[in-house]
């Protein structure tokens, strides 16, 4: 197939944008910068220059000349909405693929910290996250186009990890450079289902060959709550494992990334597995635990 990728020069679409060239796809991948297009082409992706702002009218011609599209990237919500309803406007019709990227962001739980005993299946219903509320409209726009001549998905993975990831083990690692303790927010036992990047470029493949017109695909390999993995970086480290207040979280990650580390965001791939045929074969997150990368994180800077 001739795949186009949007956000090929991320962590998850850099992935997928190699996974789908090694299976023999012809990809292309936009490219917003001359250094982007030159990473892209040394990785044998076809670079595609243009943008989410005033060079959107590359992005859509380039979607338009393809067998399939995957929107990868990680933008503001405004550049988002926008680009998305008009993939789908220039796509609808043709019969092409367009597969939309998501995230179990929109139907966290805010719960400081603490356990939640809820658990969402791709057809469960939820109460969508605020923060996120346009990304679950996106999600909307995308499925509703496979009433119009598209052949429209949308995949939902939990915590992605993997080598080079930015996820929960690498922020407790810097936790521990900002306060020499590996820390968690209140009890800590707040869990994210997480994934491996490899499992969920699998899925991508999958969905592309046997995905069905408006279908929702959640992508999980387990769940660690987060006190669970403040101990083991703190094991690893010879420091001590700490609970944060909510303020204390924001002094340390940030209003968002404080956010992030207290919510519960669990689910289950269940058409994922029973439509697709779906299996992970990463499921322990700790593995990356003592990895010299993250280790380099809790070293306080200056």
């Amino acid at each position: 197939m001739n795949l186009f990728v949007i956000g090929a020069t991320g962590f998850v679409g850099g992935a997928l944008a190699q996974h789908l060239s090694a299976e023999g796809h012809a990809v292309s991948g936009l490219a917003r910068t001359r250094n982007a297009a030159a990473t892209l082409d040394s990785r044998g992706i076809t670079p595609v220059a243009g943008d989410l702002d005033e060079h959107r009218g590359a992005v859509l011609k380039a979607a338009q000349t393809a067998d399939a599209v995957i929107y990868a990237a990680q933008a503001g919500p405004a550049q988002e909405t926008a680009t998305v309803q008009d993939l789908v406007r220039a796509l609808s019709g043709t019969r092409k693929t367009f597969v939309f990227l998501s995230g179990t962001g929109v139907l966290v739980q805010r719960t400081a910290g603490a356990w939640s005993p809820d658990v969402f299946a791709e057809d469960d219903p939820f109460t969508p996250e605020p923060l996120a509320a346009y990304r679950k409209a996106a999600e909307d726009t995308v499925m509703a186009a496979a009433d119009n001549g598209l052949r429209s998905m949308v995949i939902r993975p939990g915590l992605i990890w993997g080598p080079g990831d930015h996820g929960h083990v690498s922020t407790v690692y810097r936790s521990v450079a900002a306060t020499g303790a590996a820390c968690y927010v209140g009890e800590g036992l707040n869990t994210y289902s997480h994934v491996h990047i490899d499992d969920v470029t699998r899925l991508f493949s999958l969905a592309l060959e046997k995905g069905r017109h408006g279908g929702l695909y959640h992508a999980v390999a387990g769940e660690i709550p987060n006190r669970w993995i403040a101990e083991r970086v703190a094991a690893d480290l010879g420091v001590k494992a700490h609970s944060l207040t909510s303020e204390e979280a924001t002094g340390v990650w940030g209003e968002f990334g404080a956010l992030i580390m207290s919510v519960s965001g669990r689910i289950r791939a269940v058409r994922a597995q029973q439509d697709l045929g779906w299996q992970p074969r990463h499921t322990d997150m700790l593995t990356m635990i003592g990895e010299e990368r993250l280790r380099r994180l809790a070293i306080p800077s200056g």
